[in-house]
């Protein structure tokens, strides 16, 4: 049983790794919304603050490089529910992986008292067998 023990314990390691991959991941992809929001923000509050000196075509360029930020905002959203989705999966495979390591964990400690208890009634039997030999007087 130990070899099945093994493979359940390296598949719940490889689980836990995948896990700590998948939080990296997410934490990433919520550090560049984050940065992306920031900067977003900072364009559009200097847009607002300096908008009444611009010609047309500036306030028109300004306008469309806004809208193209917005919409890397809204796909990196996206990219981070992509991330934060895998990280829950993962969670999952790591806990199904838990779950069946603990049982094969179970199982051995209780074939081995099982065997244990065995081995204790063996010798039992053997003691009382013993006992119950008639014995050889020496002359």
């Amino acid at each position: 049983m130990q070899p099945v023990a093994q493979v359940a314990d390296s598949r719940q390691r490889d689980a836990a790794r995948q896990m700590g991959e998948r939080q990296r991941m997410l934490d990433e992809q919520i550090r560049r919304l984050q940065e992306l929001n920031a900067y977003r923000d900072e364009y559009a509050r200097r847009f607002e603050d300096g908008a009444d000196g611009m010609m047309g075509l500036h306030v028109r360029e300004y306008r469309l490089f806004l809208a193209r930020l917005n919409q890397a905002a809204e796909e990196q959203a996206r990219n981070v529910e992509r991330a934060r989705q895998a990280l829950e999966r993962s969670q999952g495979d790591w806990t199904r992986c838990r779950i069946h390591s603990d049982a094969v964990g179970k199982v051995i400690d209780r074939l081995q008292v099982e065997e244990r208890d065995e081995d204790v009634r063996r010798e039992q039997s053997d003691n009382d067998e013993f006992g119950q030999r008639p014995r050889r007087r020496e002359s």
